[in-house]
């Protein structure tokens, strides 16, 4: 059974009617493909590896990274079902959240966002939730448990019906966006990847952060054979879950398909989704200093982080390209 939701307003319905949404505006901003950046670094070079950026945070002045990548398909999608409301989950500090807030004002749509934490709801809006509904989205918020269990009932009739009733029909978007069209829209980051490096495959290593694996589905299911994609865990206690998560999107997205060269590092989290320890603050500080980047902290400096310090222990072999997917830039809460 679908828990008792806590009294909120419903969203603002859009008007009968309304004008389409505006796509070809919307993507003639994006900026593709992503500029690829090396990044010269002696310690890579005595550890016999090269870096390189995939500035995916440069896509688009709205939506930027891997959000850009996840939500197109599905945004596509909702107004090919006719849907003008999305409907989605997140955390205190969601990138996700904001993203689809502000992606649904620029095409036409109400959004609505179901918050993990009942006590936020009094507490004075943080960054990421102000900005959220500075774009228009109305936020609910859930206690743990309620949210937990909302989730894992989504699929249920009952579910759905009792949301539709709350906050009228919607497009249902998974907590961080990674459904299979979400995988399948984070696969095109390979195509532009392959089209910059045309020896893309062996020796090669794709890395990107890991919140709800629809990235680096996308990626080790895009990659040419001999190719790795390595994903950096952001939450704490994933190990197992995350794997499953991937596996799944890869059976949704490419059924029949096995994929085989991808793998999760779940020592880099930093203590947690949204924790930044005082020595990964110290690192994003001294690659700003000597690299001119600011790197966004809660994901994007984990997985970053992460290259450098096993490339450093060795645990690639000489000659490896690394490329680094910057899938967001930082925000006001970084």
């Amino acid at each position: 059974m679908l828990p008792n939701l806590p009294p909120e307003p419903a969203a603002t319905p859009v008007p009968a009617g309304a004008p389409a949404p505006e796509w070809r505006a919307w993507t003639a901003a994006a900026a593709l493909p992503a500029p690829l950046q090396p990044v010269s670094d002696p310690r890579l070079a005595r550890a016999g590896v090269s870096l390189w950026l995939k500035r995916d945070d440069l896509i688009h002045p709205v939506v930027s990274g891997n959000k850009w990548r996840k939500l197109l398909p599905n945004l596509r999608a909702a107004h090919a079902a006719g849907q003008r409301r999305l409907l989605t989950f997140g955390g205190a500090y969601s990138h996700h959240l904001t993203a689809v807030a502000a992606a649904a004002a620029a095409t036409g749509f109400a959004s609505v966002g179901l918050v993990r934490g009942d006590e936020l709801a009094d507490a004075p809006r943080n960054p990421a939730l102000a900005r959220a509904e500075r774009d228009g989205m109305t936020l609910a918020f859930l206690s743990r448990a309620d949210y937990r269990r909302t989730l894992r009932e989504l699929t249920e009739p009952a579910t759905t019906r009792r949301l539709t009733e709350r906050f009228g029909p919607a497009y249902l978007l998974p907590e961080g966006g990674s459904n299979a069209l979400a995988a399948r829209g984070a696969a095109e980051l390979v195509t532009e990847l392959a089209g910059q490096l045309p020896d893309l495959g062996p020796g090669d290593v794709v890395c990107c952060p890991v919140g709800s694996g629809g990235t680096l589905a996308g990626i080790a299911a895009a990659l040419p054979p001999g190719a790795q994609a390595l994903g950096v865990a952001v939450l704490r206690g994933g190990a197992g879950y995350l794997e499953a998560e991937i596996t799944a999107l890869h059976r949704a997205g490419w059924p029949g398909r096995t994929f085989d060269r991808w793998s999760v590092d779940h020592a880099h989290h930093g203590g947690g989704y949204g924790r930044i320890p005082a020595e990964l603050a110290a690192f994003t500080d001294r690659f700003e200093a000597e690299h001119g980047l600011r790197l966004e902290r809660r994901y994007v400096a984990k997985a970053v982080s992460c290259l450098y310090h096993r490339a450093l222990r060795g645990d690639f072999p000489h000659g490896t390209r690394l490329t680094a997917v910057i899938t967001g830039a930082p925000s006001d809460h970084d």
